[in-house]
C-alpha cells in the first residue's frame, strides 16, 4: 500500500500542498476553517507528517525541552509538579509539539543536558522549572542566544522571559491573613534557599511581620530539610518552648500536610493549639485533615502560559510579554482560626 503524501491530503481537502504544509508547520496566516478542512482530511487519510524530514527543511523541531532541577525526585511525589506538566502539555499539544524531559542529579549535569539538547538541535526552545541564584543554565541559554522561559524568574536576568507568580505579594497576602485572625507570634518552614521563590516568600513573610510590628523569633525559621531529617525533634523542641508560636506558615502545601502530622504525633491539635496555612492549593491540601489554608497559585495555568508564551516567542508573534503573572488567591479552610 502506497504511503499517504502530502499532495493526497491537499486533494482531499481541496487545497494546495503548500497549504497544507503551512498548516502543518502551524503558520499563523492560516484561516480556522481552512486549518480544520486539512486536519480533517489528515485524520480521514491517516496521514502523519515526517517529523524528520519536516525539520530538516524548516530547521524546526517542533519540540520543546523541559529541564527538570536536581531536586526533581521531590518534584515527582509533590502534586505541583504533575499538575503544571498538564497545563504544560495541554498548550504544546494544542500547538503541535512535543515536549522532551531532562532530568540530572546535580548542577553539572543539568548543563550537559542543556548542552546535548540545544547543541544537538533536537529542540526549538528551552523551559527552566525552578530557577535558582546565579543560575548557570540561564547564563548558558543566554550566551548561546536559545530561546528559553522560566516557570519562575531569575534574580540576575530580570528581563528575560518568565511566567511567574508575584510570590512576595503571595507571602504577604498569607501572613496578613495570619495577623488578621489574631496571631502576633508567627513562625516559618522554609524551602531550598537557592531557589529564588524560596526567597521570595521568605521576603513577602517577612516584610508582612515587620509592618505589622510583630516580632520574628529566628527559633521559629525552620528549614524544610531540617523538618524531613529530623521532623519529631524540631516540632518538640520548637513547641515545647516557653515562647512559641500561634501559627505556622509553610511555603509548600506538601510540607505542611507532613508538618500537621507531626503536630498531632506529639499531641497537639490544629488549628486549635496552632494554626498551620500552606502554598500552591494541591488537591491533597482539601482533603487532609484538618483542610489546608492555603494560597491558590493557579498551577494549571503557570504550565499552560509558560509553554504558551515560549511558543509564542518561537512563532515570531510580536508583543509577547517579558514578565507574565499569574494571580494568586487566598484558600481559607479549616486549619486556621
Amino acid at each position: 500500500m502506497a504511503a499517504v503524501t502530502i499532495k493526497d491530503v491537499a486533494q482531499v481537502a481541496g487545497v494546495s500542498p503548500s497549504t497544507v504544509s503551512r498548516v502543518i508547520s502551524n503558520h499563523p496566516k492560516i484561516s480556522h476553517a481552512t486549518r480544520k478542512k486539512v486536519r480533517d482530511a489528515m485524520t480521514k487519510l491517516d496521514y502523519h507528517p515526517n517529523i524528520m524530514a519536516k525539520s530538516l527543511v524548516s530547521k524546526s523541531t517542533n519540540t520543546i525541552g523541559l529541564v527538570l532541577p536536581y531536586s526533581s525526585n521531590n518534584l515527582f511525589i509533590n502534586p505541583f509538579f504533575s499538575e503544571v506538566l498538564r497545563g504544560m502539555l495541554a498548550y504544546a499539544n494544542n500547538k503541535n509539539y512535543d515536549l522532551l524531559l531532562s532530568s540530572a542529579r546535580n548542577q553539572s549535569e543539568e548543563l550537559e543536558a542543556v548542552n546535548r539538547m540545544v547543541l544537538g538541535r533536537r529542540i526549538d526552545g528551552v523551559v527552566l522549572m525552578s530557577p535558582i541564584r546565579d543560575d548557570v543554565i540561564v547564563k548558558k541559554l543566554i550566551e548561546y542566544d536559545f530561546p528559553f522561559v522560566l516557570l519562575g524568574r531569575s534574580m540576575e536576568y530580570p528581563n528575560v522571559l518568565s511566567v511567574n507568580n508575584d510570590n512576595i505579594k503571595a507571602s504577604y497576602d498569607l501572613t496578613n491573613l495570619l495577623i488578621s485572625q489574631g496571631h502576633h507570634k508567627i513562625g516559618i518552614v522554609t524551602g531550598n534557599p537557592e531557589l529564588v521563590v524560596s526567597q521570595d516568600r521568605l521576603d513577602g513573610f517577612k516584610k508582612a511581620l515587620e509592618k505589622a510590628g510583630c516580632i520574628l523569633n529566628p527559633d521559629w525559621i525552620i528549614s524544610a530539610e531540617m523538618l524531613e531529617k529530623n521532623g519529631y525533634h524540631t516540632i518538640s523542641m520548637l513547641m515545647n518552648a516557653e515562647d512559641r508560636p500561634t501559627a505556622i506558615l509553610v511555603i509548600d502545601d506538601v510540607i505542611a500536610i507532613s508538618l500537621i502530622r507531626e503536630l498531632v504525633e506529639v499531641g497537639f491539635q490544629i488549628p486549635k493549639d496552632i494554626s498551620i496555612v500552606g502554598f500552591n492549593n494541591i488537591y491533597m491540601s482539601e482533603m487532609s485533615n484538618p483542610s489546608i489554608t492555603t494560597v491558590d497559585v493557579g498551577i494549571y495555568q503557570l504550565g499552560y502560559q509558560t509553554v504558551q508564551h515560549l511558543i509564542r516567542k518561537l512563532t515570531g508573534e510580536k508583543n509577547v510579554p517579558t514578565q507574565v503573572i499569574v494571580p494568586h488567591r487566598l484558600i481559607i479552610r479549616e486549619s486556621t482560626k
